[in-house]
């Protein structure tokens, strides 16, 4: 089976990582993983197009210019034909709705994976509901967590077009992975709290740096760091010198080698507002991190209390600079969470489960699109006859 995974990407983030990761296992099956990467003219973001292409992952990039741009369906109609795709998964609205006008009357089915939706402006929130809008046309969609699945079936999504697929992880690069930014914690060998995630609203790096500031005023040697890019930087640079933190902060930016800064963590933290199942907190767990995170979206289905992680209500800075003092001072408690995440992780959140699940479901939407095109031909074939 040949799949063509469509995605407009903002840069490597849980929606691409699960792509990545998809695209591994079913390449190195009997099956075959290709992308299609939008090339925006005001912001390209051709980080998921480099990291496939040097991965020797087939990838095209579909180029797109301004807000609506009448070339790209027939941009992925062209893209489906050459690859000779048997489906076509959308990741994320602006993929979904250009491939429902692309491929709305092919024969190729199409799938898409709605990873979450931050409704945060008005502008957001019209995109969000027209996309719900558009995949009560696909034959499959796929949400991340339960809250995600009953946005889709009050949006009209038919009960049996949705699935919940729990997101996965190639656990090989997080194997013994070797620390890459233990020259933050030098001279003294200070403790280092990281979050991972994109410098926007929803992922509440400010709640994060709030706690640190709390955490410092007890445990003034721990360092803080912060790995992504995003549209509130600035903000949050501000909000570092207001707490008078920058000593002690570490906004990295980007990075290529993740493996070695979970590695580098004694604590990871995830302090979002809103989620679906973030990729960090599983490739934290996978790297047997200890995770303080907030008990939002599908968190709470992989993170059990006290067990495999510790959780803290959304917003509450107390809780979240609490939490963290606690696992600073106790190193036990922190190698038993860590050790229980991978084991974790290990069982019931691998690349190869999910690379499963999601090929029941192109089977399923193959199936239903045959079965859809049958249904169609007979009913012309009994119009005709009664004419």
């Amino acid at each position: 089976m040949k799949i063509l995974h469509i995605i407009s990407s903002g840069g490597m983030y849980g929606a691409e990582a699960v792509i990545l990761n998809m695209s591994r296992t079913l390449n190195e099956s009997s099956h075959s993983s290709i992308l299609g990467v939008f090339s925006n003219s005001a912001n390209p973001n051709l980080q998921l197009h480099a990291a496939a292409t040097a991965q020797g992952i087939e990838s095209h990039l579909i180029s797109c210019t301004g807000q609506i741009d009448r070339t790209v369906p027939s941009s992925i109609r062209e893209l489906a034909a050459h690859t000779n795709a048997d489906i076509v998964h959308a990741h994320g609205y602006k993929a979904d709705i250009y491939c429902y006008f692309a491929l709305r009357t092919s024969d190729v089915p199409l799938v898409s994976t709605c990873h979450t939706w931050y409704d945060n402006d008005l502008t957001v929130s019209l995109y969000g509901a027209a996309d719900r809008f558009i995949l009560r046309n696909y034959a499959a969609v796929v949400a991340v967590s339960e809250d995600v699945r009953q946005r889709l079936l009050k949006a009209g999504v038919r009960k049996d077009e949705v699935h919940i697929v729990r997101n996965g992880i190639d656990l090989r690069p997080f194997d013994n992975a070797t620390p890459s930014l233990r020259e933050i914690s030098s001279p003294a060998n200070s403790p280092i709290v990281g979050l991972i995630g994109r410098l926007a609203t929803e992922k509440g790096v400010d709640i994060f740096l709030r706690a640190a500031a709390r955490v410092l005023a007890e445990l003034p040697a721990t360092k803080f760091v912060v790995i992504g890019e995003g549209p509130d930087r600035e903000q949050l640079e501000l909000l570092i010198d207001e707490l008078q933190i920058r000593k002690n902060v570490f906004m990295l930016g980007r990075r290529d080698d993740m493996p070695g800064v979970y590695a580098s963590l004694d604590i990871m933290v995830s302090a979002s507002r809103h989620e679906g199942l973030p990729m960090a907190i599983l490739e934290g767990m996978a790297s047997s991190r200890p995770v303080v995170a907030t008990a939002v979206g599908a968190v709470p289905d992989v993170i059990a209390d006290g067990r495999t992680g510790v959780l803290v209500p959304s917003e509450n800075v107390e809780a979240l600079a609490a939490k963290i003092v606690t696992l600073l001072n106790d190193q036990t408690q922190r190698d038993s969470l860590g050790v229980a995440a991978k084991k974790l992780i290990e069982k019931e959140f691998s690349a190869a489960r999910m690379t499963a699940d999601y090929l029941h479901i192109y089977d399923q939407a193959i199936m239903t699109k045959e079965q859809y095109a049958a249904g169609a031909i007979s009913s012309a074939i009994s119009q005709g006859k009664t004419k």
